[in-house]
C-alpha cells in the first residue's frame, strides 16, 4: 500500500518539473523525484524573498491575512517543524517563531535561509528505503512515511508561493516562476 502511494506521488511531482530540475539517482528515483520538488518550490520561495523590496513585506491585500513577510515567517517555521518529523528530531523552533520575532527583510531571509538549509539535510538523506519509515507526525498524533512529512513540507511552500504570486501580482511585479 505504502509503495504504491509512493509510486502515485513520484508520477505527480515528477510531471510537475521543468526536464532542467529533473535530477536523476537510478537507484533511488522516489526519493530524487521529492527532492526535485523540494529544490523548486525552495527556489520559488527563495527567490520570492530576494524579489520583493523590504518597504513591501509589510504589504497585505486585506486585514484578514498575513503580509508578506509574515508568510515568509510562517514558512520559516512550519518547515523546521516538518523537516524535524523528517529528521526524528525536536523541532528548534515553532511554527509561529518566527512571525513573533523576525519582522525585518533581513531577519526573514536568514530565517528562511536557515530553515531552508535544515531541511536540506532531511532532503538530501533520503532514499528510497527510508522514504517509506514511519516517523512520527509532528503537527499531531499517530505516525505516517517519511516521505509525507517531506510532501507536506514542499506542498507548504508551494501553497504559500501561490499566496506571494498574488501579491507579486496586485503589486504589478512578475513572480519569480513566470519570470524564468
Amino acid at each position: 500500500m505504502r509503495a504504491g502511494i509512493v509510486f502515485t506521488l513520484l508520477l505527480i511531482t515528477a510531471g510537475t518539473l521543468p526536464a532542467q530540475d529533473r535530477g536523476t539517482d537510478a537507484a533511488n528515483p522516489v526519493s530524487q523525484a521529492i527532492r526535485n520538488s523540494w529544490k523548486n518550490a525552495k527556489r520559488n520561495i527563495t527567490e520570492s524573498a530576494e524579489q520583493m523590496a523590504e518597504a513591501d513585506y509589510s504589504f497585505k491585500p486585506v486585514d484578514s491575512v498575513r503580509t508578506f513577510g509574515q508568510i515568509l515567517a510562517h514558512v520559516a517555521g512550519a518547515s523546521y517543524v516538518y523537516c524535524s518529523g523528517a529528521r526524528r528530531e525536536k523541532s528548534p523552533f515553532s511554527e509561529g517563531d518566527f512571525e513573533k520575532t523576525a519582522t525585518t527583510k533581513a531577519a526573514i531571509v536568514k530565517a528562511l535561509g536557515d530553515s531552508i538549509a535544515y531541511c536540506d539535510a532531511a532532503f538530501d538523506a533520503l532514499t528510497d528505503a527510508s522514504a517509506g519509515e514511519l516517523v512520527a507526525n509532528p503537527f499531531g498524533e499517530g505516525q505516517f512515511a517519511r516521505a509525507t512529512a517531506l510532501l507536506n513540507n514542499t506542498n507548504h511552500l508551494n501553497e504559500h508561493y501561490g499566496n506571494l504570486v498574488t501579491y507579486f501580482r496586485i503589486k504589478g511585479m512578475v513572480p519569480p516562476s513566470s519570470r524564468r
